[in-house]
């Protein structure tokens, strides 16, 4: 994290209610290089053929290429191949496979939104954040339940975001009679 991008997080957590309107400055070579590093060095090839270890051969100088295009408006992204990976329910799960430059400029990119947003989420929110994954979720789980009288646990799976599945209307509709303590008909 850039001193610049924890001044932004100051000001994101100061000011809930403001708006960030210039955060591509942000996506400089600094943060391009950290998001670099923050790959996994032994990871496939990307769609364009590119290792972490060729890239990193000449890294200062594809760094500094890739932040003048990103800044010129000159750089675009590589289109990502599909492929997909069976799951343990038989059904197959798609799976997109990105240049290195794109996983790149995506890694800095989440860094410089981050710094906003990071600090609207509440503590026990655990998806998709850095530094927090689906074991910390179950660990503070485990431990709210072994401190404090725990009546209900509910376990709900929204499975797409495309449609109304009948577990999100029963969760919705549950939730409702829950907080206005009305009793289902």
């Amino acid at each position: 994290m850039t001193q610049a991008l924890d001044r932004v997080r100051e000001a994101a957590r100061r000011r809930k209610k403001g708006q960030f309107t210039a955060l591509l400055h942000h996506i400089n070579a600094d943060t391009l290089r950290t998001a670099f590093y923050a790959l996994k060095r032994k990871a496939a090839p990307g769609v364009d053929g590119m290792t972490w270890r060729d890239y990193e051969a000449d890294l200062e100088p594809r760094i500094e290429d890739l932040a003048g295009r990103v800044h010129r408006g000159a750089y675009r992204p590589q289109p990502s191949r599909r492929t997909y990976i069976p799951k343990a329910d038989g059904k197959q799960r798609p799976l997109a496979i990105a240049a290195l430059e794109d996983k790149i400029v995506q890694g800095a990119t989440v860094m410089a939104l981050n710094a906003v947003y990071e600090s609207d989420f509440c503590g026990f929110s655990y998806g998709f954040r850095p530094g927090r994954g689906p074991h910390d979720a179950l660990d503070a789980l485990s431990t709210a339940i072994k401190i404090r009288k725990v009546n209900w646990i509910l376990d709900a799976d929204i499975q797409t975001s495309s449609g109304r599945s009948a577990k999100v209307g029963w969760f919705a509709s549950w939730s409702t009679e829950s907080a206005t303590g009305a009793s289902p008909a």
